[in-house]
């Protein structure tokens, strides 16, 4: 996907230099991928609903609940699969997900401070997502107050650039005052981190055993996969586009929250802005 558009543009940057600067690597630019054996994307499948049921699981005792399922694994495929969807149990560990080398690292902006408004906290993750015969990773972003999605991308591959698409139609909407991530390439990369800081946005990233930072965003997986993404089971990537494109507005709009006072978020994001509006 990046690998025209990477060739084609900006004259005065060579492609290592793009590639840096997308937090991708030169061999992955020009890696053609192996389509995964219907086995494993069963597999795939069996896991992400394991672990976005129980996201404190390892692999270790997935490879056990898969066992006691009847599937005859080892714990070396388990965790293959497991990289390949992105997946991480959720607990204190010492090393979160890693940055590549020579990334900077910003420190964790949250600590101890309240969420009291739209707009003062964004952030974002990706997530793997089953097809009937392949699967996609899909990122959003989320604003912490009202837990309104601002923006959300697909794509067949990890590198930053769905990232930056999305960042980019969320900036339109509005600023938060700091946006937080994981210390994944993705978003330790120049082209996502630099973007932000142009745009007077302070950058926040989850620190060493801070394993719930990002719980906003790991609660919206759990409820598009479940009313979603399981029980709609989609076959390709149209019916999956059109299918998220069908419950993020149901999401924002007609959902209500418990956390929420049994509001919406939409109805949370809108009034917390306008109320900021009217103070000014």
């Amino acid at each position: 996907m990046l690998r025209p558009l990477i060739e084609a543009g900006h004259a005065d940057l060579s492609i290592r230099r793009q590639c840096e600067l997308l937090g991708l690597s030169r061999s992955s630019l020009y890696y053609q991928g192996v389509p995964e054996s219907a086995e494993n994307l069963r597999l795939m499948r069996l896991l992400d609903q394991e672990y976005t049921a129980h996201p404190f699981l390892g692999s270790r005792r997935l490879r056990r609940w898969l066992n006691e399922q009847g599937e005859e694994v080892n714990r070396k495929r388990v965790q293959r699969l497991m990289r390949l969807m992105g997946l991480e149990a959720i607990y204190p560990k010492p090393k979160l997900s890693a940055a590549r080398a020579g990334h900077r690292i910003y420190p964790y902006l949250l600590r101890n401070v309240r969420i009291e408004r739209p707009d003062q906290v964004w952030s974002t993750d990706i997530t793997y997502v089953p097809l009937a015969s392949g699967f996609m990773y899909l990122a959003a972003i989320i604003d912490w107050f009202s837990r309104y999605v601002l923006a959300w991308r697909l794509s067949n591959t990890l590198d930053g650039s769905f990232c930056l698409e999305m960042l980019e139609e969320a900036l339109r909407r509005g600023r938060p005052e700091v946006f937080n991530t994981d210390q994944g390439v993705q978003f330790t990369a120049q082209a996502w981190t630099g973007r932000l800081e142009s745009a007077e946005v302070a950058v926040s990233m989850d620190g060493k055993g801070r394993c719930l930072d990002n719980v906003f965003v790991e609660r919206l997986w759990r409820s598009v996969k479940y009313e979603d993404i399981y029980l709609w089971r989609y076959e390709t990537v149209p019916q999956l586009q059109q299918g998220l494109g069908r419950y993020f507005p149901y999401y924002n709009e007609e959902r209500l929250h418990q956390s929420l006072e049994y509001r919406t978020p939409a109805a949370v994001y809108q009034e917390g802005r306008s109320g900021e509006r009217s103070a000014v």
